[in-house]
């Protein structure tokens, strides 16, 4: 059954790179991550996670919320509830709008989102113009002057303007829900089927992504309601309860993690998409008028948190959304470098005063803050900060999964921050016999008061370090017979392999300094 879980799941992403495979398999194999529901089959964009899997979801939540609400004193936390009365999504326009454009390719019965594959051949484009500069830059060495070149040379130019062309009939094919035009765009610019290679597409539809069950005991005369598509309508909602019990100014923010369900109909990627997955989202209440300010401010806020976790500044970047939801007056995206190409991490948006005055119109309550020092009132504009949670676990996984070849031997190892790995120490007697058993034990119930920690006895010492590596495990302690003479054990560095003696007593000080996630705060602050 696992055999058969991981080739399922490979097989999805078998155009997404070698590295991504690994990652998948090894996700499986270690305890991060299983297919949902697998004794039956699974269920298709859905996933559970394993034992280390939801140690390291749990610290990559808390290293969010600390960074957002235990450093801000103007931003707290609520915990909404999933199931909201219906007409909150009539008043966001998630019943109207939140729509997905499908479309189907006639020989491979494969299903895409058209937006999607005309994208994808926009970025195709971009990696064109790349290759025109890195070949000049080649041939013209250092006196290269990569501005002349793009602004002057032909192909790259004749490129420029067909993404922007293409960009522009994509955005106004968006805005005015033109399907015909969708289509026409991918029949224009002759995108094929990415596995079958056919250009036989069927027409364009559109598919709303909400969940709908029924409130009541009895199902004909029950109401219909959705599960939440988004967590930000929860904090929307509870503006002014927030505000009036936690006597917030403006500017303030409301934060929140939590699940969300969208039907998606194209999922794919593994944890990429996913039907069921978890958000964590921050709701910036401003003055009209000061809205760009703190958009720009939370752009390099957002950057740095990401940064901080030692992500490389190759792997990380901004775009900006050219076309814009109905709701916002700026956006963009922090995209991560995945195997299988540069995708949405994390999304800031500036969402003007759209969400609280639709509420305020539907409710027929008003959905206003005065402001003591402006003496008037006023519906706040609000900047919004949304990550996926799964898809940063998914980051963390890709960015720390390495293979390295030792002497004669290849260790594959997760490095993982510190602060975040799953176990932060495991402790190991060198071998299983004659009291160094006891005395690890005596050291792992001690350091289990502060972190999570492992005591592993079986295999050889070479072994069990391998299994801590793949885990992740950024320390292992070793007890050994000189232990028993002086009182002193060894640890050793995950990325490094490098070991120092230290005595007992200091081991607790020195895990602490190492793994807090102190050390991750402060980089936010410096």
């Amino acid at each position: 059954m696992v055999a058969r879980a991981i080739t399922y799941l490979c097989a999805m992403i078998a155009n997404d790179g070698e590295k991504f495979k690994k990652v998948v398999s090894h996700a499986k194999e270690y305890g991060y991550i299983y297919p949902s529901s697998e004794i039956y089959d699974g269920l298709s964009a859905v996933y559970d996670y394993g034992p280390y899997g939801s140690l390291l979801k749990n610290n990559i939540k808390e290293y969010w919320w600390k960074a957002m609400v235990q450093m801000h004193e103007n931003i707290v936390g609520i915990d909404a509830a999933i199931l909201m009365h219906p007409t909150t999504w009539k008043a966001s326009g998630h019943v109207d709008a939140f729509n997905d454009p499908l479309i189907d390719n006639k020989d491979s019965k494969k299903r895409y989102r058209a937006d999607v594959l005309i994208e994808d051949f926009m970025a195709k484009l971009d990696d064109k113009i790349h290759k025109e500069v890195d070949k000049a830059r080649k041939r013209f060495g250092g006196s290269f002057d990569e501005a002349m070149f793009i602004s002057t040379n032909n192909r790259v130019l004749e490129l420029t303007d067909r993404k922007k062309q293409i960009g522009d009939r994509l955005a106004k094919a968006m805005t005015d829900g033109n399907m015909e035009e969708l289509r026409q765009i991918i029949v224009d610019c002759e995108i094929a089927d990415p596995e079958s290679g056919s250009r036989n597409w069927t027409e364009v539809r559109q598919f709303n992504l909400m969940f709908s069950t029924k409130l009541g005991s009895v199902a004909d005369a029950a109401d219909t309601i959705y599960l939440r598509p988004e967590t930000a309508q929860g904090i929307f909602v509870n503006f002014l309860n927030v505000q009036k019990t936690t006597r917030q100014k403006v500017p303030f923010g409301i934060a929140q993690i939590g699940k969300a369900f969208r039907n998606e109909i194209v999922a794919r990627q593994f944890i990429f998409r996913m039907r069921e997955f978890e958000q964590m989202e921050m709701q910036y209440f401003v003055r009209p008028g000061e809205e760009d300010n703190w958009y720009s401010y939370w752009k390099e806020h957002r950057m740095k948190w990401h940064k901080s976790l030692g992500t490389d500044d190759s792997m990380l970047k901004f775009k900006d959304h050219e076309n814009l939801a109905h709701y916002a007056k700026a956006a963009v995206d922090i995209e991560f470098q995945f195997p299988f190409g540069f995708k949405e991490l994390e999304g800031i948006h500036s969402r003007t005063d759209y969400d609280l005055s639709r509420h305020q119109e539907f409710s027929g309550k008003k959905l206003q803050f005065f402001d003591p020092e402006l003496n008037q009132s006023y519906v706040p504009f609000v900047v919004e900060t949304s990550i996926g949670c799964d898809r940063m676990f998914l980051a963390m996984l890709c960015n720390a999964y390495d293979e390295e070849q030792v002497q004669d031997d290849t260790r594959t190892v997760l490095k993982l921050p510190p602060a975040l790995a799953p176990v932060k120490v495991a402790v190991l007697p060198l071998v299983k016999k004659d009291g160094l058993p006891e005395k690890a034990l005596e050291i792992f119930h001690q350091l289990r008061f502060s972190h999570q920690c492992q005591y592993d006895e079986k295999d050889s010492i070479g072994k069990r370090y391998r299994r801590q590596d793949a885990i992740g495990t950024p320390y292992c302690i070793t007890v050994d017979h000189q232990s028993l003479e002086d009182g002193t054990v060894t640890i050793r560095e995950r990325d490094t392999m490098q070991q120092e003696r230290v005595s007992v007593e200091e081991v607790q000080q020195v895990v602490n300094e190492r793994v807090q996630m102190n050390l991750l705060l402060k980089k936010l602050v410096s």
